[in-house]
């Protein structure tokens, strides 16, 4: 099986609320957070991080994991 793709997105102004407490960890609004995410789910992921109150201040990519 191939690799799948990562990104990884930087995040800052995130709220804490339900949905981030689902995440276990603190969330700090003057600090950027860093979210990694598979290919697949990159418009799943933005879209989450908005209901959120985020604001996505770089997306990079990751090596492909290829012992998958």
């Amino acid at each position: 099986m191939l690799g799948t793709r990562y990104f990884r997105y930087e995040v800052t102004g995130l709220r804490q609320n339900e949905e981030t407490d689902r995440m276990n960890a603190p969330i700090r609004s003057s600090a950027s957070i860093f979210i990694t995410v598979p290919y697949n789910r990159m418009n799943e992921e933005m879209q989450r991080i908005t209901r959120m109150g985020g604001q996505i201040v770089s997306i990079s990519p990751i090596a492909a994991s290829a012992d998958a």
